[in-house]
C-alpha cells in the first residue's frame, strides 16, 4: 500500500510548505499539490492525483477542506475512491474511510466545511454591497475599445481564445464576453 499525499492552498500568497511537510512526516511517497480554489475540481494537481492513484493506495490529506469544499464533491470523491479500492485519511482530523465512524465523521466535517464556505461568500457579498452603497466599489475598469477591436481582429484571423487572452493580457472569460458582444460567437 502506497501513501499518496495531496496539499492545496487557495492563493499564491499562502504556503504549501506546512501541508507538504506534514504529508512527508506521515510517510507519503508522492505528493500532489495545487494553488487553486477548493471549489474548482479541474485543478491540475488534483486531476494528476486521481489519475495516479491505484487500488490499495491510501490518499492522505491534512484536512478535508484541502480536497473538497462541498458535501457533494466529497461524497463523490469518497465513492470514487471506494470503488477503486483506495482509502482516504486526514492527518489533522480523526477520519478514515476504512471505518463506519471515520466515514460518519468525514460527512459531518464536510457539512461544516461547506457551511463555512457559504458564510464567507455571504460576508463577501455583504461587504461588496456596502462598498457599492458608499461609492467605494465600482468594479473592474472596462476594457478599452482598442482591446475589443484587437480581440475581434485576432479571432477573425483564426487565433485561439487562449492565444488572444495571453497576447492581450486579459482573461479568457473577457475574450469570450467580447466575442459574444460583437457576435463573433454564440
Amino acid at each position: 500500500m502506497s501513501k499518496i499525499g495531496y496539499a492545496r492552498v487557495s492563493t499564491e500568497a499562502q504556503s504549501l510548505e506546512v501541508q507538504v511537510e506534514k504529508l512527508r512526516d506521515a510517510g507519503c511517497s508522492k505528493i500532489f499539490t495545487d494553488v487553486a480554489s477548493g471549489s474548482n475540481t479541474k485543478r491540475k494537481g488534483y486531476l494528476a492525483l486521481m489519475d495516479y492513484l491505484r487500488s490499495g493506495d491510501k490518499l492522505i490529506i491534512t484536512r478535508i477542506d484541502r480536497i473538497a469544499r462541498s458535501v457533494l464533491d466529497l461524497q463523490n470523491l469518497v465513492l470514487t475512491l471506494r470503488e477503486n479500492g483506495i482509502q482516504l485519511s486526514a492527518i489533522e482530523q480523526p477520519i478514515s474511510t476504512d471505518s463506519a465512524s471515520g466515514k460518519a465523521f468525514l460527512d459531518m466535517l464536510a457539512v461544516f466545511a461547506e457551511f463555512e464556505l457559504n458564510i464567507r461568500k455571504e460576508r463577501q457579498l455583504e461587504g461588496i454591497t456596502a462598498a457599492k452603497a458608499a461609492g467605494k466599489y465600482k468594479g473592474r475598469k472596462p476594457l478599452s475599445d482598442d482591446i475589443k477591436e484587437k480581440v475581434s481582429s485576432l479571432y477573425n484571423n483564426h487565433n485561439s481564445v487562449t492565444f488572444i487572452a495571453s497576447k492581450l493580457n486579459i482573461s479568457r472569460n473577457s475574450v469570450y464576453k467580447i466575442l459574444k458582444t460583437h457576435n463573433n460567437i454564440n
